[in-house]
C-alpha cells in the first residue's frame, strides 16, 4: 500500500476513529505501517513530526514513531502508548532514541509485525478493561443451567452493562428460545464456524441479534453441532474486547471448542440439583471443567433429597458454594409467554443474579500486554 506525505498533518482518508497515529518520512517504513493498520481494519494519521495542532499528540490512541522521525518529535509530550518502529536489528543508538522520546516499547520489523497488528486493532477498538466472562454449566442434564446464563445475561443488561449471551452448547436447543427470539434477524454459530484469527468485537456485536438490551449468539435449529475451536477461540476473545459482560452457556461434555471457551472464563458456575445421583454426575462435570478452568463454584438447586441440603451439596463436590439457586413458581409459564428468566427484577431468581453482580463487580482486570517479539519494552 503507497502512501503519500504531500504536506504535513496528512489524514488517510475515511479515518476510523482510533486509528495510530504514525510519525515518519520513510516511505518505505510508511507503507509498511499502512500495511499493518489496514490489516488490523485501522486507518491512521500520519505526519512528518508531532501534530501541530493542539492535542493531536496526546490523543492519540497509541502513537507509531519512525527511526528516522524520533529527533523531530523529542520535545513532544511524555505519554503512554509510544512506540519507535524501524528495520536496523543492530541499531546502537536506537535505545537512546527511544528514551528521548519516552518510547514504551522498540519495535524491528518484520519480527514484531503479528504482535503490532494486534496492538493497533486494540487501540482501533477503544480496548480497556476486557470484559468479566463467566460460564455456567449443568452437573446434569435439566439441571437448569441455560436458565441461569440467561437470567444472568438478563440482570446484567439491566444494569446497562454491555453484555453478550454466548451459547456454547449445540445441543442445548438454542438460548435464544429462552429470550423469545429465535425468529429475530441477526447472525448465528453457523455464519462463524470457519471464523480464523482475529474477529472485530463490534463486527461481532453488529452483527447478533439484539434482545433485551444484550446481544446473543445462539444455534439455529438445524445446524451442524460443532463448533470449530478456532471459531470458538476468536468469537470469546472478540466478545472480550468489548468489556462489560460475557456469560457463556457451557456444555457438561469438554470437547475442543469447550476447552477453547474454558480457557477465557474467568468464573464458572455448575449448577448441582440437590440429589445423590446429581451430586455424583456433577462431581465428574467439575473434575473434567476443573482441569481447564481455576476458578469454578458451585450453585446448589432444590428440591433436595432427604438430608441434603445446599452446602453438603457443595462439599461433596469438592467447590465453594456461590449460593443456592432459588425456585421460581411460574417460571415455565413466563417462558411460554416470551418473558425470558430474570426479567422481573422482583422475581427471586433476579434477585439471586443481582446479588451475584454485586459480588464480583470488583473483580480486578486479568488481562495484561506483553511484550513483543522482535522488540523490547524500554
Amino acid at each position: 500500500m503507497a502512501g503519500s506525505l504531500a504536506g504535513d498533518g496528512v489524514a488517510v482518508a475515511g479515518r476510523r476513529h482510533g486509528g495510530p497515529l504514525i510519525v515518519t518520512e520513510d516511505m518505505e517504513l510508511l507503507d509498511d505501517l499502512l500495511r499493518l493498520c489496514a490489516a488490523a481494519g485501522a486507518e491512521p494519521e500520519v505526519h512528518h513530526g508531532p501534530p501541530g495542532r493542539r492535542g493531536g499528540w496526546e490523543r492519540a490512541p497509541m502513537v507509531l514513531v519512525g527511526d528516522d522521525a524520533a529527533a523531530r518529535c523529542r520535545g513532544a509530550g511524555r505519554r503512554k502508548g509510544v512506540m519507535l518502529v524501524g528495520r536496523d536489528q543492530d541499531d546502537p543508538d536506537v535505545w537512546r532514541r527511544a528514551v528521548e522520546i519516552g518510547a514504551e516499547y522498540v519495535l524491528r520489523l518484520p519480527d514484531s509485525e503479528g504482535w503490532l497488528v494486534e496492538q493497533i486493532a486494540n487501540a482501533a477498538e477503544g480496548v480497556g478493561r476486557p470484559a468479566l466472562t463467566v460460564g455456567v454449566l449443568g452437573g446434569r442434564g435439566g439441571s437448569g443451567a441455560s436458565t441461569l446464563a440467561c437470567a444472568l445475561a438478563v440482570s446484567a443488561a439491566r444494569t446497562g452493562k454491555r453484555t453478550m449471551l454466548i451459547d456454547a452448547d449445540p445441543l442445548g436447543g438454542g438460548i435464544d428460545v429462552l429470550l423469545g427470539g429465535e425468529r429475530v434477524e441477526g447472525m448465528r454459530w453457523p455464519d462463524f464456524a470457519q471464523t480464523k484469527g482475529r474477529l472485530g468485537g463490534g463486527a461481532l456485536e453488529d452483527s447478533l441479534p439484539a434482545l433485551h438490551g444484550l446481544r446473543v449468539l445462539s444455534w439455529g435449529r438445524d445446524d451442524e453441532v460443532v463448533i470449530p475451536p478456532q471459531a470458538m477461540r476468536a468469537v470469546l476473545a472478540a466478545a472480550r474486547r468489548l468489556g462489560g459482560v460475557v456469560v457463556v452457556d457451557l456444555p457438561r461434555r469438554v470437547d475442543e471448542g469447550v476447552a477453547e471457551a474454558l480457557a477465557q472464563v474467568d468464573l464458572g458456575l455448575l449448577v448441582a440439583p440437590g440429589e445423590l445421583r446429581a451430586v455424583a454426575a456433577a462431581k465428574r462435570v467439575a473434575a473434567a471443567a476443573g482441569m481447564m478452568l481455576d476458578d469454578l463454584r458451585v450453585v446448589p438447586r432444590g428440591p433436595y433429597a432427604s438430608g441434603l441440603d445446599g452446602g453438603w451439596v457443595a462439599q461433596a463436590i469438592g467447590l465453594p458454594l456461590v449460593g443456592e439457586l432459588p425456585r421460581e413458581p411460574g417460571l415455565l409459564a413466563a417462558q411460554d409467554d416470551g418473558t425470558p428468566p430474570g426479567a422481573d427484577a422482583r422475581s427471586p431468581l433476579a434477585r439471586f443474579c443481582a446479588a451475584f453482580w454485586a459480588q464480583v463487580e470488583a473483580v480486578a482486570d486479568t488481562g495484561s500486554v506483553t511484550g513483543p517479539p522482535g522488540g523490547a519494552t524500554v
